[in-house]
């Protein structure tokens, strides 16, 4: 079998709650690093989450 070329992320809250969100991504289509508007329910609100590393 071929190994796969995607990769698991972690997409932390910039509203420092330390709420975050794990994320498949494929770094030879997305070489960028994400950034997406999701919900953050310890402040119950919609704020962006960027990628971190998976330690």
């Amino acid at each position: 079998m071929a190994k796969s070329s995607t990769m698991l992320v972690k997409m932390m809250s910039t509203a420092d709650t330390g709420f975050f969100y794990v994320k498949k991504r494929n770094p030879r289509k997305q070489p960028e690093k994400m950034e997406m508007k999701k919900y953050d329910p310890v402040v119950r609100k919609h704020v962006i989450f960027k990628e971190m590393k998976m330690k």
